[in-house]
């Protein structure tokens, strides 16, 4: 048999990809006509529906280099997938990303699909087909008024599923079209005016002075630009983007556009300002265009987000099976039934089909869409907006979420606490004010003055907060260049900073001397911060002098290592600890001055390399980040609720385990053990130290933690794994074995770049938890789409594509969340318990007249589909959620041993009391087979001398069986319905939803009043007969008892169901099926987890390529 033959693209990557090569069959295209033909369009239905069978069945498998068609239904030259396009390359003989000859045009195409193409696609949705094909036989049977019905509320649902989806289109197509197309100035031969889509790379652009909104992602060769990249960081913050440097070991390395991130502008966002030599233009080279650009990867991923596979949906589909399978039992035995007695086809033919509609409800969507969106509607009053409504009900199974820190656990901004600054090689005591008349001249305080990327935007000061709080504890004051004054000058002209005039005593202002040593400092050169390097630094230029200096801030220890040892005071290491272990942001400054030989112009052309060395220390800065009043109380709820929570952040390692102390993440008799992994150098393998910050002699080999049980695992937990974005990049190369171990007990992750975040989620997913992810949308846009439920505390566009978005920026919208998820979950398997209940009920009463060729009659239909199952679907859904969270987490499938077994005993005692009830009414002396002449109430009224003059009933409707079930089954329903509306502890109970409550008793009190005192117009309109008073006082009898063992069944599996399956089918003793629980149970009974303090463990490559650890320097302090 020949095997086909697969190929990977993209492999390794996120969007790879398995691609088989096919080429159309003559023969398989003549059968498929013929089927479809046949099954009057069906089978191509079907294979619409199926695009892989509709592949394999119209073609034969081959070499992807031969195919005409692929799985993906594209030519063989180039395909388009998610946006991307792949060529075919010969010389590798595989499909690639192809950017070499054909870029296309540079524009970002969100194509809105015309309304009928959606309509199309959403009309052929299995459901609605089914809605239809019930539909029509309806009407063939003349039961108008719930086709109708039925109609009206598909009608209603595409409407509203088509204006949901056109309105997403639009407002992304919106969010794109502002800079899709523009006119650009384009240096080819001469400068000329182009259309933004007709730019490819390596194209070089002039960017104007008054900015622009960038097409494209391009590289800055020349000048200066100011940029906000709120579009893609979710922070409005102007960031200074420099040119490449022309010069020196950076200048010698390739381009990466992760590496030079700060001299490349991105497309989308926009250039406020820029800043150039007087008749030079600022320009740009194009690296990316189209969707290959931060931009378009962005919409990309918000076009085509990963699907989200929740098991809910998976196990609805295999009840409908279930449903599906009765159904066919029911099909079978009709015509088997109606053959026997002779039936007309005709008639066998709709009663058999009708018994499928009944099994399988066409309402269903609509009663199980009902719970999402009333609770999208009560997250909407609580200011959470959500723009994928389906991940509602996953909020309810989160077992873990990840937050973010600065902005979201902590206050946005930051204070000042205070400074301490170095001299000699020793600390001074800390000051608070900077602005003091003693530091005014000072080097720290012009350390502080004059190293930031602030600049004015509209006479007002912007740029990050930490720079803004730095420079306005000085006092000083910015001023930069017009454009007049900078065209007057050869060089740029410097942004300055001076102290404001009364920092000075007046004696001192009043000596020649002071005036000639001016403190009006010019901002020569800027190398702006950098993440990778930890620091910036600018050049600047005292007004009066030859030489210039260069100032420095950063990491402490980044810092630190660039100074002179001597300038460096001892007790450095433990000062900054003392800060970091209280939360304090530690910010290290220092200062150099250059030699007189260093001109303007050479300063200009220097790599920083050779500025950022041989500097002297100056001091510290202690930032202040206070913790916001809910956080440390939603923490504690999460915790209670056994819900796992974990910070990853970009901040300072000890910084980030301080904070989760301070907020309760990590509790004080809990221990944290800082994983820091070093990447191989040298010819030394990669190793992981362990170090314990608290009591670091002790080991905890000793700890048992009991992770069998999920309920106790977190109050078991003794210890919790730290670590930095580095280390997590070295483990996950060099020690894969080891990720889904720590993943386990991490609970600080710091220094995480975005896309380490996003991995990060991926390892969480991968050993089965449900992860949430809260962020301010500051690079964490990633995680928030990658993670199944993603909330942003930002309405900045960066949060897009989040599904959820808080317009209160605390965390306290997380538990709400999780709470309406839980609620809503809960709802959404009430619902679908109740619909399944309502079809079987009503199968068994069909099932059962159908025996004496008799069946329900249309208005007895049209009254229990309309009046009671549809007012009952939608108002049990209105029930709100539970004010707290509490321990459990409601079930997560519908194929569960306590919910199948609480469905099955619903539908036994439903079919119990129906056959009771059938049997014995035949069993009464007054029965006979009913004709309009019958009398068995025994009784003159106007409803007898209308039965004598009525016709005879050629459906058989009219009959005491018919009456007998009508009554039990409208009760049944009922009985369903209150029973599975469950309440405590996820939903409010069913009495405080009024319109339920109201519905139940409304309909309760209609039905028994009709059932004991006959209303003959009811009666007749109903086509229900007379019966003697002693037989309606029987089947409240028995209607009574039906709801007694329907609630005590239910209760009775509430209570004690999961225990009684779990002895009956001998599961006590089986493993978890959650992979984080099984890992855990695994880690319970290794003696050597979690490795002991100082333990170093290194990765020893052998001939066979295999990893072993070794610890040495075993309690080494």
């Amino acid at each position: 048999m020949k095997t086909r033959e697969v190929t990977i693209i993209n492999q390794g990557l996120e969007d790879e990809m398995e691609v088989w090569g096919y080429q159309p069959c003559l023969w398989k295209l003549i059968l498929v006509g013929v089927g479809t033909v046949c099954s009057g369009g069906l089978l191509l239905l079907l294979l619409y529906w199926l695009p892989e069978w509709g592949v394999k069945g119209t073609c034969t498998s081959t070499s992807p280099r031969d195919a005409h068609t692929l799985l993906l239904r594209t030519t063989i030259h180039y395909f388009t997938h998610h946006n991307t396009r792949y060529f075919w390359n010969e010389a590798i003989q595989n499909f690639e990303f192809y950017k070499a000859m054909f870029f296309g045009e540079n524009e970002i195409a969100v194509r809105v699909p015309s309304l009928f193409k959606l309509l199309v696609k959403e009309v052929l949705n299995p459901f609605y087909i089914f809605q239809l094909f019930s539909v029509i036989l309806w009407s063939t049977e003349e039961y108008y008024y719930y086709a109708t019905a039925i109609v009206i509320m598909s009608v209603i649902s595409i409407a509203t599923s088509l204006y949901t989806i056109k309105k997403q289109y639009v407002m992304l197509h919106d969010m794109v079209a502002a800079h899709s197309v523009l006119r650009v100035s384009v240096c080819r031969d001469n400068i000329e005016q182009a259309m933004s889509t007709e730019l490819v790379p390596g194209d070089v652009i002039v960017i104007p002075n008054n900015g622009m909104i960038m097409p494209c992602d391009a590289v800055l060769v020349q000048g200066t630009c100011i940029v906000n990249e709120s579009m893609l960081t979710g922070e409005s913050v102007p960031v200074t983007k420099t040119s490449l440097p022309s010069s020196g070991e950076e200048a010698a390395r390739s381009y990466d556009i992760e590496e030079h991130k700060r001299h490349t502008l991105f497309c989308g966002t926009q250039v406020i300002q820029t800043r150039f030599y007087a008749g030079e233009l600022v320009k740009a080279v194009v690296v990316r265009t189209g969707f290959s650009t931060e931009k378009g990867q962005l919409v990309r991923s918000i076009l085509h987000p990963k699907p989200t596979d929740f098991k809910l949906y998976r196990d609805a589909y295999l009840f409908l099976l279930c449903l599906v399978g009765v159904a066919g039992i029911g099909f079978i035995y009709t015509i088997v039934l109606s053959i026997m007695n002779k039936v007309p086809a005709k008639t066998i033919i709709v009663e058999s089909l009708d018994i499928i509609t009944i099994t399988v409800p066409p309402a269903l969507p609509a009663a199980m869409t009902a719970g999402i969106v009333y609770a999208q509607r009560r997250l909407k009053r609580v200011g959470i907006f959500c723009i994928s409504p389906q991940r509602i009900n996953m909020c309810g199974q989160l077992n873990l979420v990840c937050f973010d820190k600065t902005g979201t656990l902590t206050e946005d901004g930051l204070d000042l606490w205070g400074v301490q600054r170095a001299e000699d090689g020793s600390f001074s005591p800390p000051e608070s004010n900077a602005a003091k008349e003693s530091m005014v001249n000072s080097a720290f305080v012009v350390c502080m003055a004059s190293c930031h990327s602030l600049t004015k935007i509209d006479g007002e000061l912007s740029g990050d907060p930490l720079d803004l709080k730095m420079f306005s504890a000085t006092g000083w004051i910015l001023e930069e260049p017009t454009e007049e004054e900078t065209a007057l000058h050869n060089p740029i002209m410097p942004t300055v900073v001076r102290p404001p005039k009364h920092a000075f005593p007046e004696a001192n202002q009043n000596n020649p001397l002071t005036e000639d040593m001016s403190c009006e400092i010019g901002i020569v050169r800027q190398f702006p911060f950098s993440s990778a390097l930890q620091r910036m630094s600018v050049v600047v230029r005292r007004l009066g002098q030859k030489h210039m200096d260069a100032y420095l801030k950063g990491a402490p220890e980044m810092v630190a290592s660039l100074c002179k040892q001597h300038t460096v005071p001892q007790s450095f290491t433990e000062t900054l600890e003392t800060y970091t272990k209280q939360g304090f942001r530690v910010i290290a400054l220092a200062h150099r001055q250059l030699e007189a030989k260093f001109s303007w112009h050479k300063v200009q052309s220097l790599s920083r390399d050779l500025i950022e060395t041989n500097m002297e220390f100056l001091g510290l800065i202690i930032m202040q980040n206070k913790i916001k009043e809910e956080t440390a109380g939603v923490l504690c709820q999460l915790r209670q609720a056994n819900i796992r929570t974990l910070m990853v952040t970009g901040d300072n390692m000890l910084t980030a385990i301080s904070v989760a102390r301070d907020c309760g993440m990590v509790r004080s008799h809990e221990k944290v053990i800082i994983v820091d992994a070093v990447p191989p150098k040298d010819l030394q393998p990669a190793s992981i130290t362990w170090r314990y910050t608290e009591n670091p002699s002790q080991t905890v080999n000793q700890v048992r933690v009991k992770l069998y049980d999920e309920q106790d695992a977190q109050q078991e937990q003794s210890y919790h794994f730290a670590m930095c974005g580095r280390s997590f990049a070295v483990i996950t190369e060099h020690f894969p074995q080891l990720v889904q171990k720590l993943a386990l007990r991490a609970t600080v992750l710091a220094r995480m770049a975005p896309d380490q975040k996003t991995q990060l989620v991926e390892v969480l997913q991968g050993i089965d938890y449900i992860v949430g992810m809260c962020g301010d949308g500051a690079n964490d846009c990633g995680a928030l789409k990658r993670a199944h439920s993603g909330i942003s505390l930002s309405e900045l566009e960066a949060s897009v594509a989040s599904p959820f978005t808080s317009s209160t920026p605390t965390i306290s919208c997380v538990p709400n969340l999780i709470r309406e998820g839980r609620a809503a979950l809960i709802t959404s398997f009430c619902v679908f318990k109740f619909m399944a209940l309502y079809s079987i009920i009503q199968y068994l009463s069909v099932t059962l007249l159908y025996s004496i060729l008799s069946n329900l009659g249309d208005f007895q239909f049209l009254f229990i589909d309309i009046a009671i199952i549809l007012i009952i679907a939608f108002t049990m859904s209105l029930n709100p959620a539970w004010k707290e969270l509490v321990l459990r987490r409601p079930p997560s499938s519908l194929i569960s041993g306590p919910l199948l077994f609480s469905v099955l005993t619903q539908i036994l005692t439903c079919l119990t009391f129906q056959v009771l009830a059938f049997l014995l009414v035949q069993q009464q002396s007054w029965y006979e087979t009913w004709t309009p002449q019958s009398d068995a109430c025994n009784v003159s009224s106007p409803s007898d001398s209308l039965n004598v003059t009525s016709p005879p009933d050629p459906k058989n409707i009219q009959n005491y069986e018919n009456t007998t079930l009508f009554y039990v089954s409208s009760f049944q329903y009922l009985v369903v319905a209150i029973v599975f509306s469950k309440g405590k502890p996820f939903r409010q109970p069913s009495y405080k939803n009024y319109p339920f409550l109201l519905s139940c008793i409304g309909l309760y009190t209609f039905i028994l009043v009709i059932m004991l005192y006959p209303v003959p117009a009811i009666d007749s309109f109903l086509e229900i007969v007379c019966v003697p008073h002693d037989w309606r006082t029987t089947l409240v009898i028995i209607v009574v008892a039906n709801a007694a063992v329907s609630f005590a069944l239910e209760v009775a599996i509430g209570h004690w169901g999961p225990s009684c399956l779990s002895w009956l089918f001998c599961r006590r003793n089986k493993r978890p099926k959650m992979r984080y629980m099984h890992l855990a149970l695994e880690l319970k009974d290794d003696a050597d987890w979690p490795p002991r303090p100082s333990t170093v463990a290194k990765r020893v490559v052998s001939s066979n390529d295999f990893c072993q650890f070794f610890p040495t320097g075993l309690f080494s302090k």
